[in-house]
């Protein structure tokens, strides 16, 4: 509405949806270079004045680790450290690479000093060619965060219902060890279902196993493979853990039939599988949108 603004990653995606005539910009990308009022349609939710504040931290790349062929993980050692909600984000920006990349963190929530990421490759993508070219560690890296509504609330006292694919494991990861150590699929249930394209592209199941052993049945994750059956070696390494074939909307469809009671859902991976479990959720399971949760920066 008024105030100066430098413009920032002229480049990035979102720019093709602006209005410029009217004033529009990216908040994400641009800059206050003084006292701005800004117009924001809609209602803030009240739940968002819950949520920690985001603000820029220094950050230490290191833990890098390759999971698979296109997948790694890395750690930044954070200054100040991070309070964030499990199922949030934030925006890395490294060295030679213009604008800043939305990755979720995968160690549970709370003032973390360290936060942890996963990152897949993407053909063109220069975050993940910048990350894949050479082991990064010790490099300094500017973070902006929590960003995210796509949080799990334990005082909600819903059972949990989580579909993501490749990546977008890692935010749910989160949301598990933070329901793990509150107990709470010790009085609720809960569902998961991982999706990749084949048994070689497969990780974290060490974690998502014990996540459900620790359960006592009451969270069942159910890993779901759109090219070919699971190996019955897989299977026998991870006995608390459940394979199926097919694209991952669709054998979560199948298995939630019927389960959709008092469950709040959260979605997560790349844009056509979260259009396809959108879909689902509000066609088949007729969940509100309250009880829909996911933040779509692929």
């Amino acid at each position: 509405m008024s105030g100066p603004v430098e413009p920032g990653w002229r480049g990035a995606p979102g720019r093709s949806y602006l209005k410029e005539d009217r004033g529009e910009f990216l908040l994400c990308q641009e800059t206050a270079a003084g006292d701005c009022t800004v117009y924001v349609p809609g209602k803030a939710p009240v739940e968002i004045a819950a949520l920690p504040r985001p603000v820029y931290h220094w950050g230490t790349l290191g833990a890098y680790a390759r999971l698979t062929s296109d997948v790694v993980s890395f750690t930044l050692a954070v200054n100040p450290g991070m309070d964030f909600a499990p199922g949030q984000f934030a925006v890395c920006a490294v060295p030679g690479v213009e604008g800043g990349r939305a990755y979720s963190m995968v160690n549970d929530s709370g003032q973390a000093e360290t936060l942890e990421f996963v990152v897949k490759a993407k053909p063109g993508g220069k975050f993940s060619e910048w990350i894949f070219a050479a082991n990064r560690d010790r490099t300094r890296v500017r973070v902006f965060g929590p960003l995210g509504r796509a949080v799990f609330r334990p005082e909600e006292d819903k059972n949990v219902l989580c579909i993501a694919g490749g990546s977008g494991i890692a935010g749910m990861i989160s949301i598990l060890a933070r329901a793990h150590a509150a107990g709470y699929f010790a009085g609720h249930r809960g569902h998961v279902f991982f999706g990749v394209r084949t048994a070689t592209d497969v990780f974290y199941l060490e974690r998502l196993n014990d996540f459900a052993a620790a359960s006592r049945g009451n969270l069942e994750i159910t890993v779901a493979l759109s090219e070919g059956d699971a190996p019955e070696g897989l299977k026998a390494r991870y006995p608390a853990l459940r394979f199926a074939t097919g694209f991952v909307h669709a054998v979560a469809a199948a298995a939630m039939a019927g389960k959709y009671e008092n469950v709040v859902a959260f979605v997560a991976g790349p844009p056509p599988m979260v259009d396809g479990a959108l879909r689902m959720l509000i066609m088949e399971a007729r969940l509100s949108a309250k009880d829909i949760r996911y933040d779509k920066f692929g």
